[in-house]
């Protein structure tokens, strides 16, 4: 009897053990393209409530690129990596109105969309129209490293095109779009990063780092050379029951996201500094609250909001370019996560007057 292959074990196991998620019942390119951006960076049950909402809100691209780009940034709200979010409204908006609303198939057509590089190229051309590309994210990183036990760092150049020859080497280009989609949830579900299953793995007779005792170790990635530290205090001013809020346009994270006035600085600012730096005296400095550091890939943002109640005839100049908003209505503004984990955790109550 032939042993089974690499390839037959992974799509056996698929057969098997695939999860039932929506976007695998579908062949339009469009939902495809949607789940893989909501995908990027995001675990499969972050990012389905969030497919789940696009899907309804936006069933065509034609829909997606009517919507307002602040809209298309509230839906996201709390995803991160915001750049997808404008990427994804200006992909929407290229494809509706140069070329027709009928969505790319092939890889070199998908790889002239904006935010889309050759995983999401790959895998559209190869579950929408069958070409044999093979896919390459954190899953298939880890599968394919542990299995032949490759030391090469995956977050380098030397890295990336190593395992980029080995996935299309491995590729099961009979059937591109099954192998793909088993390659991946393999990695997502049996082939985990802590604690994988190697005990009851199709794999596990053949796999080198499980003969060697060091699946853990695998993939093996170059230590990061830097983590920037920044510190954001944030003013909510109240005047009168209403918010000052503001829209970050700067090239810098959160960009075209709504905050509260922000000085940064290179620590946290305590009331007496923050009344300084803005040149009033007598602010009614009601609250301070810090935040839990929030982590991004190279830097690291320390957050702390400083409550303050001033009278409807007084005048900030850090406030000047504020849109003044009921507190209610905060709910429907788009904030940076951070912002919006406090918000929700005072359900809109604040310990304001």
């Amino acid at each position: 009897m032939q042993k089974p292959t690499f390839q037959s074990s992974i799509l056996g196991w698929y057969y098997r053990h695939k999860r039932d998620l929506p976007w695998r019942k579908s062949n339009d390119p469009y939902i495809i393209w949607l789940s893989e951006i909501i995908l990027q960076q995001t675990r499969v049950n972050q990012g389905l409530p969030y497919f789940e909402k696009f899907v309804k809100n936006y069933p065509r691209v034609q829909d997606l690129a009517k919507a307002k780009e602040d809209q298309v940034l509230k839906d996201w709200e709390g995803l991160g990596y915001y750049s997808r979010a404008r990427n994804l409204h200006a992909t929407a908006k290229h494809v509706s109105e140069n070329l027709d609303g009928d969505f790319p198939r092939k890889y070199d057509e998908l790889l002239k969309l904006k935010g889309v590089g050759s995983y999401t190229a790959a895998a559209i051309s190869s579950f929408v129209a069958g070409e044999p590309r093979a896919v390459l994210d954190g899953n298939v990183f880890r599968v394919l490293s542990r299995y032949f036990a490759i030391s090469t760092p995956i977050n380098t150049t030397t890295g990336k095109k190593e395992f980029e020859q080995l996935a299309n080497k491995m590729l099961d280009t009979k059937s591109p779009a099954d192998y793909n989609q088993a390659i991946m949830e393999f990695g997502a579900v049996q082939c985990v990063p802590k604690n994988p299953k190697c005990g009851e793995c199709v794999l596990n007779e053949r796999c080198t780092a499980y003969a060697e005792g060091n699946v853990i170790d695998f993939p093996v990635k170059e230590k990061k050379k830097y983590d920037r530290q920044r510190y954001l205090t944030y003013l909510l001013i109240n005047n009168g029951g209403k918010i000052a809020v503001q829209q970050r346009v700067e090239k810098d994270i959160w960009r075209q996201l709504f905050q509260f006035p922000l000085i940064e600085a290179d620590a946290l600012l305590n009331p007496a500094e923050v009344i300084e730096s803005i040149n009033k005296d007598g602010l009614l400095i009601k609250e301070v609250v810090d935040l839990k550091p929030h982590k991004l890939s190279h830097q690291t943002i320390h957050c702390r909001i400083v409550l303050i109640d001033i009278n409807k005839k007084l005048k900030l100049s850090i406030a000047e370019d504020a849109q003044w908003v009921a507190k209610e209505k905060l709910v429907d503004y788009a904030f940076p996560k951070p912002l919006r984990a406090y918000l929700d955790r005072k359900q809109l109550t604040l310990p304001i007057d």
